[in-house]
């Protein structure tokens, strides 16, 4: 496994400092961040891509192409994210009519993708609840997410703190969650903290980690290093970054004391029963 963390100034400075060690810098697809981190450490791209949106022309073939071909991006990643909105249906909806209907609109993305880059390489994210985004309740369901990533063929990136967000919201425990998911088809692994916004009565994420956080992540690996999922390719810290939606949360102090621990866990040096 290999740990990647959200390229931001803290993470490069105590990066150049040897505060911290970690492989690779996970990027947007933005080339001048790309290139900047890529003076440090070797930077791999997590695409814009969202299954159900029809966004593949928006995000661009060429622009997917190009960054693979300029990067160690081992995999090209797409959110199961369709939007209630574009369906005329309630975020909430428990119709099966619906369900079908995201269902296909996921997997008519997904395949094209496929064409493309083959199975192999393509890996589906798990969404999270948050009313942005207008992700309807069906796509958040484990079994839904199973169907998908198995009748696509495609690999599972799991996001831990999108998969405690859910949960929260479907009213179900995080483990028992998260075991329903497809983790024999596991590739990739995200981590972040989370928190309870008073404002919008659900929690939120990239944050610190929480104990309770580190606590859920510490089962994950306890799964995987059993044997009782696959082993992921990498493992990114998604704490930190740049720009007005990360900026502010992007502490040296944070990162100085997750990416260690982190790295433990990885790297197989935490215990383990």
């Amino acid at each position: 496994m290999q740990l990647a963390v959200n390229y931001s100034p803290q993470a490069a400075e105590l990066l150049e400092a040897g505060a911290v060690r970690f492989d690779l810098f996970k990027c947007p697809d933005w080339p001048d961040m790309i290139e900047t981190a890529q003076a440090l450490r070797p930077a791999y791209v997590h695409f814009p891509l969202m299954a159900g949106r029809a966004n593949i022309e928006k995000v661009g073939w060429q622009q997917i192409t190009r960054l693979l071909a300029a990067t160690p991006t081992p995999f090209v990643n797409t959110h199961l994210a369709p939007r209630a909105s574009d369906f005329d249906m309630p975020l909430d909806t428990t119709d099966p009519a619906h369900t079908r209907a995201l269902v296909s609109a996921m997997l008519l993305d997904i395949r094209r993708m496929t064409r493309r880059f083959g199975r192999e390489r393509v890996i589906l994210e798990n969404a999270n609840w948050d009313p942005n985004y207008e992700i309807p309740r069906p796509v958040l369901e484990a079994d839904i997410i199973r169907q998908v990533v198995y009748d696509s063929g495609c690999g599972l990136l799991l996001d831990i703190a999108h998969a405690r967000m859910a949960a929260a919201y479907l009213g179900v425990e995080p483990r028992a969650y998260i075991a329903q998911l497809p983790v024999d088809r596991l590739d990739e692994l995200h981590v972040a903290g989370t928190l309870y916004n008073e404002t919008e009565a659900r929690l939120v994420d990239h944050y610190p980690m929480s104990e309770t956080d580190w606590a859920l992540t510490e089962w994950a690996f306890e799964r995987i290093y059993q044997g009782e999922w696959k082993r992921p390719h990498l493992v990114a810290l998604e704490y930190g970054g740049t720009g007005p939606g990360f900026a502010w949360r992007s502490k040296a102090e944070v990162l100085a004391a997750d990416v260690p621990r982190l790295a433990a866990l990885v790297n197989g040096q935490a215990d383990h029963p």
